[in-house]
């Protein structure tokens, strides 16, 4: 027998999924607002191809947002994230450069809190209101 889902937690589950395709849709607003300035952002972490991977990331965010509006594929989208983001934390907000700015270890510890976030979601998976479900992926409802 399943648990039943109270009104809080499905109201929770839902602001939850809400705030992750807001955060986003923000970031990849920014990219799609001015491409040249991420690639330029990501030229300056030392990455090569950087409007490649700038397009690359603003699909990605897409996708993301996609997943957490609707619940689509809700699990490996939150891992998927998760992983993102960490990657983002180390490579524009890491030890290197706390030195120069102290104000780059908080954005990097930021990035954590935020895949704690993920990594519960994930665990938790969408919800039973508002989500779709596809029988390839078992999500967690």
């Amino acid at each position: 027998m399943e648990n039943a889902q109270s009104v809080w937690q499905t109201a929770a589950i839902l602001i939850a999924r809400l705030i992750f395709t807001v955060v986003f849709v923000m970031a990849v607003s920014f990219k799609f607002m001015d491409m040249g300035a991420t690639a330029g952002y990501i030229a300056a972490a030392g990455f090569p191809f950087p409007l490649f991977l700038a397009w690359c990331a603003a699909i990605l965010e897409v996708l993301l947002a996609i997943a957490f509006l609707t619940g689509a594929l809700f699990v490996p989208a939150a891992l998927a994230a998760a992983v993102y983001v960490i990657f983002l934390g180390f490579s524009f907000h890491g030890p290197a450069r706390w030195a120069g700015n102290q104000a780059e270890f908080g954005f990097f510890v930021d990035h954590f809190v935020f895949v704690a976030g993920l990594l519960f979601a994930a665990v938790h998976g969408p919800g039973r209101v508002l989500a779709v479900k596809w029988a390839s992926w078992p999500d967690r409802a």
